[in-house]
């Protein structure tokens, strides 16, 4: 009764309403009477203006802004996708999705389409939103820089830093006498111009060799630590440098930069004996994400964006400002991690790919059309590269670094990735550098980002490192090794407790090793340690439970897929236990390409849902992810799709070919270590036809009776199913069971599919 009343008084007041404002419409008709109101036009050109209304609509620069994010965000994640399956940091896709949306491809070769999409008037547009967006990343960087660590372990680092800024510095000056003629803007002194080309010669992309170290597994080495303080030292003392240029150049002489420089002390001198102590009390009064409200949120942001303004002002530019505000942000690694948090999806998502397409918009390669223009292109990059890795693998071996660490050390220092772009920029805006000179210097920021990963495997090839992913003590064990990889903690406990069962008697004789493997791009050099232990937590408090002991590895990766197999075959394991989700979010490329896959939905698991018959894997094969496990894997692959695993007292296993004979031992080691309750299902009479599989369950049947039993099934028992904790199947059995009985999937028990 309630739910026709609910529906008799909904359909009153909307027909009411609806009457009472139709007729107010006809009674102001009267209204118009001597107010020149223009007539309707006719119905035969109503379909005009709703085509110049849509054309008017898509030409609102509102509109235009909101295409050119969404095509950018598009392009920068589609490139910066596939250049970290080629080995590369996502930073140089996005610099190329940069390029070719521009003048340099996009634009020569679909000239309408770019005008379009990128007029001239709306460029002022993408500018400021990217500024925006550069000064909430250096905020980020300035909070990424530990300077504790600056403190304890400064003196080598120091060194090494600051020649591989003085030396590249020096030669880009010899550099800038020589093309200076041919080169330099009209009315730019010799001194502005040599001083923006050393400074672009000597920056280090602290950010992106961070996130490399950490892909390469080295950041809690002792070469990690000092290359991370290296860059740590290089990027403040380069910041500083560039501020005193910016004031040269837009005093027009030293001596006018001289009040300029005197303000900026002033202004460090404020933040760092006031600002930094009184943010400093305020996070240690709201040191916790509950503690944290808004308004003191604001206070901090307020603080980075006064500080920007500041620097803006005094003339030194507002990026400086935002990487002081924080590098004084209080030093609590949690409250420091909030923040990033906080700001870095929005930042390096968002905000930052706007950047480097107008960076890519102003870069006219087009404008390098003679072999001359390349040739001095090319002496600019070897100039860039002798000058930083040369200069800081020097320094590294005077400070009594090994030769293979002293030239890592040059290769990582050489990247320059975004923090050339922004020093370029900035060349560019108060009109240092030319267009051509500014096309130059992009290609050598691209170049010496881009050979960083090949120049690290050279050396690591040359000097034969005999290091490895996996652990010494593991890669020698000669018991029975399982390897747990998880992304999800709570994914990674079930794992466990399967290994646990395949394992728990044998007194010594066994080993795990739980790893967690996470997206470099995800990771920052600050919260990493604090990421690596929440994301550990949840599986060695189940080893305590268990009293079962594990090794733990985490790692940042580029190619997560690729990295689990090789750990895995590096490690020789007996078994690589792996998880799937039945979220219908994941496993779309669209989602993989844009970087949000959990939350894209795939299509078909989506209509799976919805129509009651949720499929994990599409036409029976499995997600890209998996296929790609499977595929690099050399020793057995476990994939659980996991229910709740809490136990595996009651183990069916279907037989569906003979080629599953290999069950048998798996079973074996269930009924040993967790004294399972095994079922044999036969369901092609295989055990009748296969004298091996017969005498091996024969021989289970006369020691452990209560424990097995064999059961000729034609079809998969829903019923039966609904009593196991676990469902043991091959790859290939699996694969024909979905293709005839998908929808025993109903049922809630857990399923592991091995490959042997």
């Amino acid at each position: 009764m309630k739910k026709y009343k609910n529906l008799f008084f909904y359909i009153a007041i909307m027909g009411v309403f609806s009457a009472l404002m139709y007729w107010i419409v006809v009674m102001g008709k009267t209204k118009e009477a001597g107010r020149n109101i223009v007539a309707a036009a006719a119905d035969h050109n109503a379909w005009q203006q709703f085509t110049e209304g849509l054309v008017h609509s898509l030409q609102h620069p509102l509109a235009i802004l909101l295409a050119q994010i969404v095509t950018i965000i598009l392009a920068a994640r589609l490139f910066g996708w596939v250049c970290k399956k080629i080995g590369q940091p996502s930073v140089v896709g996005e610099i190329i999705a940069g390029i070719v949306l521009g003048p340099s491809l996009v634009g020569m070769y679909f000239p309408e389409f770019s005008t379009a999409l990128f007029p001239k008037a709306s460029l002022g547009n993408i500018q400021f939103l990217s500024q925006i967006g550069l000064i909430l990343f250096m905020f980020v960087v300035g909070m990424e820089l530990d300077l504790k660590v600056l403190r304890n372990k400064a003196h080598d680092a120091v060194v090494v830093s600051h020649a591989s800024i003085i030396i590249p510095f020096a030669m880009g000056l010899v550099l800038a006498y020589f093309i200076y003629q041919s080169f330099a803007p009209e009315g730019i002194a010799f001194s502005s111009f040599g001083l923006f080309l050393g400074i672009s010669m000597s920056i280090t992309a602290f950010p992106v060799l961070a996130r490399i170290v950490q892909e390469r597994g080295i950041q809690k080495t002792r070469l990690g630590t000092v290359v991370i303080t290296c860059a740590a030292a290089d990027d403040i003392t380069a910041w500083c440098i560039l501020a005193a240029v910016i004031a040269i150049v837009k005093a027009g002489s030293f001596t006018s930069s001289l009040y300029i420089m005197a303000l900026s002390i002033g202004y460090v001198f404020v933040m760092l004996k006031v600002i930094r102590p009184f943010l400093k009390r305020v996070g240690d009064l709201h040191a916790s994400r509950e503690n944290l409200s808004k308004p003191v949120v604001a206070i901090f942001f307020l603080m980075m964006v006064l500080s920007a303004y500041a620097t803006e002002v005094i003339g030194i530019h507002a990026l400086f400002g935002a990487f002081m505000a924080g590098a004084v942000m209080p030093e609590n690694m949690k409250f420091r991690n909030i923040f990033i948090e906080k700001i870095d999806d929005v930042a390096v998502v968002l905000l930052l790919p706007l950047f480097f397409v107008f960076t890519g918009l102003r870069t006219q390669i087009g404008l390098l059309n003679d072999p001359y223009l390349w040739a001095v292109t090319g002496v600019i990059i070897l100039v860039a590269v002798t000058g930083k890795f040369a200069g800081s693998a020097l320094a590294a071996k005077f400070v009594g670094q090994s030769w293979k660490d002293s030239l890592t050390i040059g290769a990582l220092m050489n990247t320059r990735g975004l923090m050339e772009l922004i020093v370029l920029n900035i060349g560019y805006d108060l009109g240092v550098l030319t267009p051509q000179v500014f096309a130059m210097m992009v290609i050598m920021a691209l170049v010496t980002t881009c050979m960083t990963g090949p120049a690290l495997d050279l050396i690591n090839y040359l000097f034969r490192s005999k290091e490895k992913v996996v652990p010494g003590e593991i890669s020698q064990i000669s018991k029975f090794k399982i390897l747990v990889s998880f992304g999800n903690p709570d994914r990674g406990r079930s794992l466990l407790r399967l290994a646990n069962s395949l394992t728990r008697k044998l007194n010594g004789n066994a080993a795990i090793t739980a790893m967690h493997l996470s997206p470099s791009n995800e990771l920052n050099q600050y919260n990493v340690e604090e990421y690596e232990k929440e994301s550990f937590t949840p599986v060695v408090e189940e080893s305590h439970r268990l009293q079962q002991k594990i090794t733990t590895l985490f790692k940042a990766s580029n190619d997560i897929d690729a990295e689990i197999a090789e750990v895995a075959n590096r490690g020789d394991y007996d078994l690589l236990l792996v998880g799937v989700g039945q979220s219908i979010f994941e496993g779309s490329l669209l989602g993989k390409v844009l970087g949000f896959t959990t939350r894209i939905i795939n299509p078909n698991r989506l209509l799976g849902t919805v129509t009651g018959k949720e499929r994990l894997f599409d036409n029976t094969t499995f997600d890209e992810r998996t296929r790609s496990i499977l595929s690099r894997s050399h020793v057995p692959v476990g994939i659980l799709i996991d229910k709740h695993l809490e136990k595996t007292d009651r183990v069916i296993i279907p037989l569906v070919d003979a080629r599953d004979k290999f069950l048998i031992q798996y079973a074996q080691r269930l009924i040993h270590n967790a004294e399972a309750q095994v079922t044999v299902l036969d369901l092609n009479d295989i055990v009748k036809g296969d004298a091996e599989i017969r005498e091996a369950l024969r021989a289970l049947e006369q020691n452990v009776p209560q424990h097995i039993s064999v059961l000729q099934n034609k079809t998969m028992d829903s019923a039966l199913l609904a009593q196991q904790d676990l469902v043991l199947i091959s790859l290939d059995s699996w694969k024909k069971l979905m293709e005839v009985h998908s929808e025993w999937l109903d049922h809630e028990s857990s399923v592991l599919i091995l490959k042997d």
